[in-house]
């Protein structure tokens, strides 16, 4: 049988970068084999259901470039795959449940289960569970009679169905990464299947939604481990333990001290984003930047996240989804939590930044500039961003490094003025004005002439003109090589910051 693999989140609020990297880990899975990647929504517990969020977890997938072969969207003839459309499916197969003795009735209400959880609680057991031991205490069909059962669902009493969990047995789960996990069933408990609102609970509708759909490796995160060995025991109860697809569960994303699981907070609180994609609110109505609007291209975020809990085994960091998918394996994904390094994702991102064509630079910048109310040629644009883009990580961070050349300054930089600004720089300032406007366009050789020529004949090193020079284009003491500011400024606007520093520092106005 063909890989098959899905994807299968819940539409609960925004797609966590945790979530996407499962979703990544499927998809090259699935394409290393030549198999089939499927999206499937679990939309089953309406109560947590946000509008909006299935839009999200799709528009975040292929912001990423994670293509799904089958899917809400498209049909490959195994679906629907929103569970919410697959009601009648999950009903039938909790009554096969039922019928077979591996499931029953229960009538507990919420007080009912309060009060047993109360009356149980001992400091060597704190949290009493429904199981083989307090079943037989409770309102369900194995500890009422055939007729009370029947009297109560002809009358229309609220109802869960719950597994029956076997006494004293050995159930294993083969885990591709974390090899084989033994669990007693004496200490599972009787987990609800079915809803008293008519719904399945995640436990019933991914078992059976991954058999009728063929899924042969079920790759998800560290937090379902637990409840693999409840699955396991379904796929036996239902008769399809020769098709149980493998099972294989992902570390966890850890903050970035290394304690706990990377969340939402950890990213407010440490300032970097933890949602792929904008996301609103619809409560509060606050809005949550994610990585594509914190200036993230999509391949490196996909890089980012690909190597947290993957292993490549060379020293490579930079990966291609093709290069990705070449290598990929289960083998090399670890069991430990991955500490997300946010200052290493911005590298990351300056990796890809710095290896773009500089045209493609130069448009996303234009459209930045654009925003601003700024419009530049395109060849001028490359000229600026080759000139800066190796100091920053991001496209908006160039304009930090580059605004000098769209707007003549309006202040100086007073500390730095009054350390470089000597009296003898007004003299220095106005020959080499007065040189750099008799020649024509100015390139290196021009400018360096010039400066050359100021040098013979006052006797002042570049130390007493340099600086000074920075400070009458820039406004600042930052900035690249100031003949390469000169050269994209051009001899007309470059004099003419030469005068314009000359008149307002000289006079003492450096704001």
């Amino acid at each position: 049988m063909s890989v098959r693999v899905r994807f299968a989140p819940s539409p609960t609020g925004p797609l966590h970068m945790g979530g996407v990297r499962t979703a990544l880990y499927n998809y090259l899975f699935a394409r290393k084999h030549k198999g089939s990647f499927l999206l499937r929504i679990e939309d089953t517990d309406r109560k947590r259901f946000v509008k909006g969020a299935e839009d999200y977890i799709m528009d975040s997938l292929r912001w990423c470039g994670i293509e799904w072969d089958e899917g809400p969207d498209r049909d490959g003839g195994m679906g629907p795959f929103r569970q919410s459309e697959r009601m009648k499916i999950y009903r039938e197969y909790a009554n096969i449940l039922i019928g077979k003795g591996y499931a029953y009735y229960a009538f507990d209400t919420p007080e009912e289960l309060t009060e047993m959880r109360t009356r149980l609680k001992t400091d060597k057991n704190p949290n009493p569970q429904y199981d083989i031991h307090t079943r037989v205490q409770m309102q369900n069909s194995l500890s009422l009679s055939g007729e009370e059962v029947k009297k109560r669902l002809d009358s229309g009493q609220d109802y869960v169905i719950r597994i029956r969990i076997p006494e004293n047995e050995e159930i294993i789960v083969d885990d591709i990464i974390r090899g084989r996990v033994s669990v007693e069933s004496r200490l599972l408990d009787d987990k609800v299947l079915f809803k008293s609102d008519g719904m399945p609970t995640y436990h019933l509708a991914n078992v059976v939604d991954d058999h009728l759909m063929d899924i042969t490796h079920v790759i998800r995160g560290e937090e379902w481990l637990p409840s693999a060995p409840l699955h396991v025991l379904l796929y036996r109860c239902l008769g399809w333990t020769d098709s149980m697809p493998r099972f294989a569960h992902l570390p966890l994303l850890l903050k970035p001290d290394g304690q706990g699981k990377l969340s939402k907070r950890d990213g407010d609180r440490l300032g970097f984003p933890v949602f792929p994609l904008e996301w609103k609110d619809t409560q509060s109505g606050e809005i949550i930047r994610g990585y594509r609007e914190s200036g993230y291209f999509p391949e490196a975020f996909v890089n980012i996240i690909a190597l947290l809990g993957w292993n490549p085994g060379t020293e490579q960091e930079l990966f291609s989804l093709e290069e990705l998918t070449e290598l990929f394996s289960l083998d090399r994904v670890g069991k430990a939590g991955a500490r997300f390094d946010p200052e290493k994702a911005r590298w990351f991102n300056h990796q890809y930044l710095v290896r773009k064509p500089i045209k493609e630079v130069a448009l996303l910048f234009k459209d930045f500039l654009a925003e601003k109310g700024i419009s530049q040629p395109e060849e001028r644009l490359g000229r600026i961003c080759s000139l800066v883009r190796d100091r920053v990580s991001f496209v908006h961070e160039l304009w930090e490094e580059s605004y000098f050349f769209f707007q003549a300054p309006s202040s100086y930089d007073e500390k730095f003025a009054r350390k470089k600004w000597k009296d003898d720089t007004p003299a220095l300032m106005t020959a080499l004005a007065e040189k750099l406007a008799k020649t024509g366009t100015l390139e290196t050789e021009s400018i360096e002439n010039a400066m050359n020529e100021i040098m013979q004949e006052s006797g002042a090193g570049a130390g007493r003109i340099m600086p000074p020079l920075r400070l009458a284009l820039v406004g600042a003491a930052h900035g690249p090589d100031v003949k390469e500011i000169m050269k994209i400024l051009g001899r007309d606007e470059t004099v003419e910051r030469i005068k314009r520093a000359i008149e307002s520092i000289s006079s003492g106005r450096t704001e």
